[in-house]
């Protein structure tokens, strides 16, 4: 359907208009607000030229309040330049592009005081978001949920060199699996990557993979210009030549200009008489300007393809464009982070009619009058309100209930205590959705999925159940199913945890993710759950079995570095509980973290294990149920005149409980320590002596700080965990005291737990030898006898 030249004109207007917002934004950073140290900041020019029209299409025009988009890193310039227009990004803001506390380089939905919606960065992360964004749109509205609200389109910008991304093809197929809706993918199709030019025929790979997963692909390869040239007597030579020319020569051709068209074009047609009167009454500006006019760059090309669609099945675009469209660099291979000079610039601003010192004026070098422009932009439907959506917080029990055994795994009470919350009809229960990379049954969701259902939009039974064959496990399908069955792929895993836990933010709906995988695989998904953790989004996600621990069920599968990513991702509070008492405990801590305010909460990492240990058996006091959540508590509280002290974390309890037994009988008052976060006591004292530098005279101690207070200086700690040692090894820096930090460096060889806790080094005997290194006196004589 034709656009109408009024809107068109406007439309275009805002489009040069947001590309010289960003092109100077990137001047300023550069050439007016040098880095203190000199190096240029680069700042992507090229990138945002090539998606301008594009955006201004999206933005000015095409997008609801309820759409969200996932703005392709490189094109952060031009973002916030329609930002600018539209009021919600500020000057001062933009002049500071890239510094301290400015614009961001790439959309961030924490750090960006504009309208982000998916926080971008790592190429291809926020593309496949928008396809679990979407997912759980489904979900939402399956469940009954927001219904006042109309469905969105989820919307990722990519550029054409991060279909490379090995997530995007794994999100693909777990997209045609679920019935993917409401899903556009734009493709930036200007052929050029970071250092090089793309390979030729890569759009018709493009094109069939996303029809083999039941995608529509809509093509934008001409603009309003070549079309027109195209009816001309000539016009099907001239396409023929522009659609067999090589991506490589069509950049270099586009950085030559006219001139360079216009000899290959002669030279590799000749004198057809039609074709050469067509290129022939053209000056070179008006041949450059003709073969620059990709459907990319061409505002009613792209409003066409945007508005012809009238379904909700995922859709692909391909917009040819020309990297760095405009600018003095467009089409050159080492445009990437390109800088035009001042000389350049002053000749650009030259071109747009901006005068000097009104770079930064809303509407400056445009025709059109600013209160039609300002009428225009608030008639934009993306600019009304409803963008912004919050959800209350779900209540949950001080107290998560289980059913004990004398013997558990953390990893069965996890199994156990979701089946308890299953049982019932809570606003907790109904807002839990599971999720696992095909490892639902072996990491104990099985219980939880046999009440609460899988998740599809159409019913779909178990037929092993039908076909009355015994089966342990009930896997039907429906609408209202709670558990998201997903392919071996950890990256989907978090990804999608990553678009459930921000559904509060998204969809206006609370939904209290909680993901299984296994404890080593979080190295697979790593890039991903950092992702997920930068934009703030909320979950659970529960790793077992680990470490070496695990024994007999793999070398390949154990993990001694998880540990330490767990302490050092922000916004992940991570657990490694010993009893399952402590698990309920952290649990339902973990509902509540995942609900605080931004900067309180966070997400959740718990680190379990299939070792079956004989339980504590005590009450839950307030107290210890405190000095669970904070991170440690006395299980065995020194003496006054303690010599050594040893400090435990997670499946190595019993060693640990052990070899204090023993050690008891020759060194005083010695204590054990149970750490149930080492995550949450080294942020907390961490946090205190933060506290104290800013502000002097407050003496605010932290928790571990409390608890070590007591020790005299002369104490050793022995720390011990199935990890590596450095986890726990800074225990020591707290107050000063020796430490010998037990732990695993090396993995990869199988056995049994005896023999492998031998072997590394994490057995009683090893804690107790730790133990005699840091004191003095008689030797230990009695010991954990080899099996």
């Amino acid at each position: 359907m034709p656009v109408d030249s009024a809107r068109l004109d406007m439309l275009t207007a805002l489009s040069r208009k947001a590309l010289w917002l960003s092109s100077w934004t990137i001047h300023h950073a550069n050439h007016i607000r040098p880095n203190a140290d000199g190096l240029k900041v680069g700042g992507h020019q090229a990138s945002s030229a090539s998606l301008a029209t594009i955006m201004s299409a999206l933005y000015f025009s095409v997008l609801r309040p309820e759409d969200r988009v996932a703005v392709k890193p490189h094109a952060s310039p031009v973002f916030h330049a329609i930002q600018y227009l539209f009021g919600r990004q500020s000057r001062e803001k933009l002049e500071n592009f890239r510094g301290f506390k400015g614009a961001q380089s790439y959309p961030s939905r924490t750090k960006d005081v504009d309208d982000v919606d998916f926080s971008t960065g790592s190429v291809g992360l926020g593309v496949a978001q928008t396809l679990f964004s979407s997912l759980v749109q489904d979900y939402v509205k399956a469940h009954g949920w927001a219904k006042d609200r109309r469905e969105g389109r989820m919307i990722a910008l990519v550029g054409d060199a991060e279909m490379d991304e090995g997530n995007i093809w794994e999100a693909l197929a777990e997209g045609w699996k679920h019935g993917l809706r409401n899903t556009w993918w734009v493709v930036d199709y200007n052929r050029q990557s970071l250092d090089a030019v793309v390979r030729e025929g890569l759009w018709e790979k493009f094109e069939t993979m996303f029809r083999n997963f039941g995608w529509d692909v809509v093509i934008v390869k001409y603009g309003r210009l070549m079309r027109e040239a195209f009816a001309e007597p000539g016009g099907e030579a001239l396409k023929r030549w522009i659609d067999n020319c090589p991506n490589a020569l069509y950049a270099a051709l586009c950085f030559q200009g006219g001139g360079a068209f216009r000899k290959h074009l002669h030279d590799e047609i000749g004198d057809q008489g039609p074709i050469t009167k067509l290129i022939d009454r053209r000056s070179d500006e008006e041949l450059l300007a003709l073969m620059s006019n990709l459907g990319g760059h061409d505002m009613a090309s792209m409003l066409e393809a945007f508005e012809s669609i009238d379904h909700d099945r995922p859709v692909c675009f391909i917009a040819y464009t020309i990297k760095g469209v405009g600018l003095p660099f467009q089409g050159h291979k080492d445009n990437h982070a390109g800088l035009m000079t001042v000389a350049q610039m002053e000749k650009y601003r030259e071109s747009q009619n901006i005068r000097p010192g009104h770079e930064w004026d809303k509407y400056e070098g445009l025709t059109q009058d600013a209160a039609e422009l300002d009428a225009f932009l608030a008639r934009v439907p993306f600019n009304q309100d409803g963008r912004r959506l919050t959800a209350p917080a779900v209540e949950v029990p001080a107290q998560l209930a289980f059913k004990p055994s004398p013997q558990m795994s953390t990893q069965q009470g996890f199994g156990l205590v979701l089946n308890e919350i299953a049982r019932g009809d809570s606003e907790l229960a109904s807002r839990i959705v599971t999720t696992s990379p095909d490892v639902t049954v072996s990491t104990n969701l099985g219980p939880w999925v046999n009440r609460r259902g899988l998740f599809a939009r159409a019913e779909k039974a178990d037929l092993f159940r039908s076909e009355k064959i015994p089966s342990t496990f009930n896997w039907d399908f429906s609408p209202k199913g709670q558990h998201l069955e997903l392919g071996i792929a950890e990256m989907n895993l978090f990804i999608m945890l990553s678009a459930l836990g921000l559904s509060h933010q998204i969809n206006g709906e609370r939904l209290l993710p909680v993901g299984t995988l296994y404890d080593p695989f979080i190295e697979r998904g790593l890039d991903a759950l950092n992702y997920a953790c930068y934009q703030d989004a909320r979950f659970m996600v529960v790793a077992t079995p680990s470490g070496i621990t695990l024994a007999p069920e793999g070398g390949a599968h154990q993990s001694i570095a998880t540990p330490l990513i767990g302490m050092a991702q922000d916004g992940l509070a991570s657990f490694e509980p010993a009893f399952v008492d402590e698990l309920a405990v952290i649990m339902a801590f973990g509902f509540q973290h995942m609900q605080r305010e931004p900067g309180e909460g966070g997400s959740v990492y718990l680190r379990l294990s299939t070792r079956s240990i004989e339980q504590a058996q005590r009450i839950m006091t307030p107290e210890l149920q405190q000095g669970i959540t904070d991170g440690a508590y006395w299980l065995r509280k020194p003496g006054p005149n303690a010599e050594v002290v040893i400090a435990y974390t997670g499946a190595v309890a019993p060693e640990a409980i052990e070899a204090t037994g023993f050690i008891g009988e020759s060194r005083r008052d010695i204590g054990l320590l149970a750490i149930t976060s080492a995550d949450r006591l080294h942020a907390g004292w961490t946090a205190a002596r933060k506290l104290r530098r800013d502000r002097r005279g407050v003496q605010h101690l932290s928790h571990i700080e409390k608890l070590l207070a007591p020790l005299p200086r002369d104490c050793g700690i022995v720390t011990v965990i199935d990890g590596h040692p450095s986890a726990l090894g800074w225990l020591g820096s707290v107050r000063g005291h020796r430490v010998e930090a037990l732990g695993v460096e090396q993995f990869g060889q199988t056995g049994s737990i005896a023999d492998l806790y031998c072997h590394y080094g994490i057995d009683a005997n090893a804690i107790i030898d730790a133990a005699e290194s840091l004191t003095t006196g008689a030797p230990v004589l009695h010991r954990k006898m080899a099996v």
